[in-house]
């Protein structure tokens, strides 16, 4: 990895949050969407019961009408849900699921300014018309909420805690409560951006102000998004935990009479403190080190790169087994994910750990619209991870897992790096025609639409730093950062900011990658040297294959040792490459450098005069031994 320039970096992220260094006091976001919420659990029948305020404030150009709600676990009320249809067409099964491991939000009370809107109260479905659904609620207005006027919303309700959908529910006394209460949408001056809620896609809400009190049993050890501010017994064998945050534009929390509390800080001499807390599974105390290594070098690193994390504290929560909430992202507090079993040089929980982190800048700071661009934060966050745990954590080996994935054979002598890119490019191969990445996120085929969003976008930027360089590559991942920060960017923008802090237009590029579901593949055709007197004359055919462009390098190689690089642009279907010299071609290679990692086929990218067919055998041959010793180990703990 090339030398990071901090001093360049932190003036170029400079505005991520300035306003945090100068005056506390002064919003860093725009808080029109402020939630008051009082909520109480009641394990023993999965139930929440929960009352919220919201302070809105409408920041368009145009009046509203209705004010539309999220209903997230009417997802998971049952299986004609849009979710749970897109579920079934990913090739889920959730028909064994007993009644009570289903989820739902049931509302009881609305009230804008006072007036009673329960009446009024509709589900609708924009995205695909879908009556069954329920996942948004539209509440239509009395009067019309002009263009920044106010409203102050009450809404209470009940809800049923599903076991475990998408990071959220509770198995045994294991709760992890996410998208739990009834959440505005965002106006935007186009209309209403509440979309259903989908199999492949998270979230998109406004930032604001959070003060929530969560009453649970006592002695349950609580984390939530935020700040603890009190922590009062209320006398009935509960206690009520009340969490404070500023900009933020989402609020989860858990709790479980298991979890070990342990708490570490990070420093830095250019970045502000953070407040490290772990609530972690008693079987896994030895890996708290672990996890607070993995928050500092996402912290230190995605710091330095792109700018400051703000907010001072941070909570990470390792997940009960078979509780299916590892591995997910919310401000201040995201889950992580480990093993009993955790090898030294493994990145488990260390990968993880960086990536659900990273998600606090691409995501929490950085607030794309996650339904319709996840690609801006899964995306984003994909590349920045493998960066990150590339500079922190070296050795970093491969772990085949047997047994249900709960025994763990390392391979030392295969770097997870190149495992990762390896599969990186498998799933974007595999999927690479499926949709183009300008389709909405939630339009994506289920179960392809990961591939697209985390695959193609780091591949891309990967293609991007190594053509570009690292250091403009940097420079415009910062300049984004620092001009959205606590914003809501769309694709035009980064690709503006791109333009501008590469000096450059990229339009081109990001046409291909974004714009079309064209691949690139680029490759030679044939080689050959015929002998005339004391020289041979030798001729290289390469072609492109795919339908994407890109410029590419061409290196022969001849017999006496002579390298020739040739630069294609990559344009036509073929280009034909002519020498007259003492010795016969080698070998030629298109892209020698691997700078277009998005080529899905880069098993013709190469071709030899005399094929090294001893080197092919050995290298076949050794797959074979590893697969074979797989397999006798397997044996051998059976036997």
């Amino acid at each position: 990895m090339r030398r990071v320039w901090l001093g360049m970096l932190l003036v170029a992220a400079s505005s991520a949050a300035p306003a945090a260094q100068r005056d506390a006091a002064l919003p860093l976001s725009a808080r029109n969407a402020n939630y008051t919420i009082t909520a109480r659990l009641d394990p023993a029948t999965r139930t929440i019961t929960g009352a919220e305020t919201i302070t809105w404030r409408n920041i368009t150009s145009r009046p509203a009408a209705d004010l539309q709600f999220h209903l997230y676990w009417n997802a998971w009320k049952d299986t004609r849900s849009t979710f749970m249809r897109e579920r079934a067409l990913g090739r889920s099964d959730d028909r064994n699921r007993r009644a009570d491991e289903w989820g739902r939000i049931d509302v009881t009370t609305i009230r804008v300014d006072g007036a009673d809107r329960a009446a009024s109260e509709r589900f609708i479905s924009p995205d695909d018309e879908n009556a069954d659904d329920q996942t948004v609620m539209s509440v239509p207005l009395a009067q019309p909420i002009p263009p920044n006027g106010t409203a102050t919303i009450d809404v209470a309700w009940t809800a049923h805690v599903p076991r475990t959908f998408a990071r959220t529910g509770a198995i045994g006394n294991f709760f992890f409560i996410a998208q739990w209460f009834p959440k505005l949408g965002v106006l935007q001056d186009e209309g209403w951006n509440c979309h259903q809620f989908h199999s492949g896609t998270e979230f998109f809400a406004d930032y604001g102000v959070y003060d929530v009190s969560l009453s649970v049993p006592r002695g349950w050890p609580l984390g939530a998004t935020g700040v603890a501010r009190e922590a009062r017994d209320a006398g009935d064998g509960t206690t009520t935990h009340r969490y404070y945050q500023e900009d933020v534009h989402d609020f989860a929390w858990t709790t479980s009479p298991d979890y070990l509390v342990k708490t570490a800080r990070f420093e830095h001499p250019q970045l502000p403190a953070v407040e490290m807390r772990l609530l972690l599974q008693p079987e896994h105390e030895a890996q708290a080190e672990r996890h607070f290594a993995a928050t500092r070098a996402t912290l230190k690193y995605y710091g330095e790169w792109y700018g400051p994390y703000p907010y001072g504290h941070i909570t990470i929560v390792d997940p009960a087994y078979q509780s299916g909430a590892g591995g997910m992202e919310y401000p201040t507090l995201f889950t992580a994910g480990t093993r009993w079993l955790a090898p030294a040089d493994v990145t488990t929980p260390e990968g993880v750990t960086v990536h659900e982190a990273g998600h606090q800048f691409w995501y929490g700071i950085v607030g794309n619209n996650e339904f319709e661009d996840a690609w801006m934060d899964e995306g984003f966050n994909t590349f920045s991870t493998a960066r990150a745990v590339a500079q922190a954590f070296t050795p970093n080996y491969l772990a085949l897992r047997y047994f249900g994935g709960f025994v763990p054979w390392v391979v030392r002598d295969i770097a997870l790096s190149r495992e990762t890119e390896g599969n990186r490019l498998a799933g974007y191969r595999r999927d690479a025609k499926s949709d183009a990445q300008s389709t909405p996120t939630y339009r994506y085929f289920p179960a392809t639409g990961g591939s697209i969003t985390y695959n193609k976008t780091a591949l891309w930027l990967n293609t991007m730093e190594r053509w570009l360089g690292w250091e403009t590559l940097q420079r415009i991942m910062a300049a984004h950062f620092g001009a959205w920060t606590f914003k809501h960017p769309a694709p035009h923008d980064f690709f503006a900011v791109a333009n501008q802090a590469s000096g450059q237009d990229l339009g081109w590029f990001f046409d291909q990658v974004y714009r079309s579901s064209n691949v690139f593949d680029y490759g030679v055709q044939d080689i050959a040297s015929t002998r005339d007197g004391e020289r041979y004359r030798t001729t290289v055919v390469v072609r492109r294959y795919g339908e994407a462009l890109f410029p590419v390098d061409v290196l022969m190689t001849f017999a006496d040792g002579e390298r020739v690089t040739e630069r294609w642009d990559g344009r036509d279907r073929w280009k034909l490459y002519t020498y007259d010299r003492t010795g016969p071609i080698v070998s030629a290679q298109v892209d020698p450098n691997r700078v277009l990692l998005l080529d899905v086929d880069y098993t013709n990218n190469s071709k030899t005069l005399a094929p090294k067919s001893a080197a092919a055998a050995s290298k076949w041959s050794l797959t074979w031994m590893v697969w074979l010793q797989e397999c006798l180990l397997s044996w051998a703990v059976l036997a």
